[in-house]
């Protein structure tokens, strides 16, 4: 007598068979690290950045970290998340931080994590920016302006020469009648530098543009210079949804690269 056969969807099993598991891949988690400052506002603009991230990518899980002064420390974060971390600096310049600060507290961490870049001159931050300066009354056509755009300055000329471009990229498509760089720390040009090279050219009006992401003991330097030349300042480019789409542009990139290796 035949043994009946095998019906559909049964599968014949020996002594020797065992199932076999599906890998677990574990997602990428976004670190969104910043500088770190004693001043609040500085954490909350990068919280808020965090939050927007996650509204634009909601399968996503963003833990921001601070490399100095402001809790979670990256070292902390790094050691919680492990290697599904990818860091992405929420900085604009090239500079210390980015080169030697963020890479030590990741060997430190003993995690084997990602870098991303930092944000630098990104088209879309220069959108930011040209809002920003929209908001204190400068249109596009007007011909009588000077732009001064501020920045922290770095020991790194490299990184301060690429911060310089913002000011003439910022200008495309104006008729302004000059823009030009200041920093707020270290290197020249000064603000009053910048101003008086401004009005030489024939600036009627100056506007202060902060090529910052938050405010800050600097930003609130600049502004005191501000207030007594009677110069109108521009906010700092905050949590706007395009700053957000810049980071998520940085993790996206370190996780094509890693791909590619």
């Amino acid at each position: 007598m035949r043994a009946a056969a095998a019906g559909p969807g049964r599968r014949k099993r020996n002594a020797d068979y065992t199932p076999r598991e599906c890998p677990v891949v574990n997602p990428p988690v976004l670190v969104l690290t910043a500088h770190g400052s004693a001043d609040p506002r500085s954490a909350m603009t990068t919280y808020a950045v965090a939050d927007t991230i996650r509204r634009l990518r909601r399968d996503l899980e963003v833990v921001p970290a601070f490399c100095e002064q402001t809790a979670p420390n990256l070292v902390d974060v790094l050691r919680e998340v492990g290697d599904r971390a990818v860091v992405t600096p929420l900085l604009l310049a090239d500079a210390f931080h980015a080169r030697t600060d963020i890479p030590a507290m990741i060997a430190a961490s003993g995690v084997r994590a990602r870098q991303a870049q930092v944000l630098g001159e990104d088209d879309q931050l220069l959108a930011v920016l040209r809002r920003r300066i929209a908001e204190v009354g400068v249109a596009a056509e007007d011909s009588d302006v000077g732009v001064i755009v501020t920045a922290v300055g770095s020991s790194r000329q490299g990184a301060n020469a690429r911060t310089s471009t913002v000011a003439s990229a910022v200008a495309v498509g104006t008729r302004w009648i000059g823009t030009t760089s200041a920093f707020a720390t270290g290197p020249k040009p000064s603000l009053p530098a910048a101003a008086q090279r401004l009005q030489r050219c024939g600036a009627e009006r100056i506007v202060i543009a902060p090529w910052f992401l938050a405010h800050g003991r600097i930003t609130d330097r600049v502004a005191d210079f501000a207030a007594a030349q009677g110069i109108p300042m521009a906010s700092p480019l905050g949590a706007h949804r395009l700053v957000a789409e810049t980071v998520l542009d940085r993790f996206d990139a370190a996780l094509a690269l890693s791909a590619a290796a």
